[in-house]
């Protein structure tokens, strides 16, 4: 799984989707991440298509909602919308008791058929994962940021094997202009943003920030080329607004 990704969460399906999607590849992206529920998977396949690009050199994250009651029938209508023959991750979107080990079992089949080369889970927290029964996720994707650093759940997935992959790793633009944050990116000669990202590929996780602005997708790209050193990551770290709290313990730590 290529380490950065360009997530489409919230991009209008048509014009808006499509060239986020056709500026990410031109930047150099390789990692497309979608979902059923975003309603924009058929913009997400028709800017692959357009790009020319061989299908093995982009990989494709698409996610089941979790209430329907078929993950074949909910992969086969991502796979016509997307112009696809396989996903390359296919991941229960979020945890629904009482249907969670019924759909990891239909997932671990969709993989043995080749309908998704690997599949995984989101918003999975340490107990949801321990008791998926059958293999181990390939990944799980939750919110991770200095600001939501989930230390428990990071440690539990490095020693599975679990790939955790960060959505909203800039919180959604909101934490961009916090005084670490910048003191961290002037320090650097990096951007805000791209501290950010740094931050989480250096703890382990695979990003996907979301942007619909070209010269964003461009910059957002470029964060492979430096190392945050230990200082800039305690400070980072301690930015955290869960460790140790009710919420820290509840379902996504």
């Amino acid at each position: 799984m290529p380490p950065l990704g360009l997530g489409v969460w919230q991009m209008a399906a048509g014009r808006e989707t499509e060239q986020a999607v056709e500026w990410a590849l031109e930047a150099g992206y390789r990692h497309i991440d979608t979902a059923s529920l975003y309603r924009n998977e058929q913009s997400v396949g028709a800017a692959l298509a357009r790009s020319g690009l061989p299908r093995e050199e982009v990989f494709v994250t698409t996610k089941l909602m979790p209430l329907r009651p078929s993950a074949e029938r909910e992969l086969r209508r991502s796979l016509e919308r997307l112009g696809l023959e396989y996903v390359d991750l296919y991941l229960i979107h979020f945890p629904v008791p009482g249907t969670i080990r019924r759909h990891w079992k239909a997932l671990e089949s969709l993989q043995e058929r080749g309908l998704a080369r690997t599949v995984g889970v989101s918003n999975f927290g340490r107990d949801r994962l321990r008791n998926l029964g059958g293999a181990k996720p390939a990944a799980n994707q939750v919110q991770l940021s200095p600001f939501h650093y989930r230390r428990a759940l990071l440690g539990y997935c490095a020693e599975e094997g679990i790939v955790v992959v960060a959505y909203s790793p800039l919180e959604r633009g909101r934490a961009l202009a916090d005084p670490t944050i910048v003191a961290v990116a002037e320090r650097a000669g990096r951007t805000p943003a791209q501290v950010m990202l740094r931050w989480s590929l250096q703890r382990g996780a695979v990003v996907i920030p979301k942007s619909s602005n070209r010269e964003r997708i461009r910059e957002n790209a470029q964060i492979f080329d430096f190392e945050l050193d230990a200082d800039a990551m305690r400070e980072l770290d301690g930015l955290d607004t869960t460790g140790g709290t009710a919420k820290a313990r509840g379902r996504y730590t």
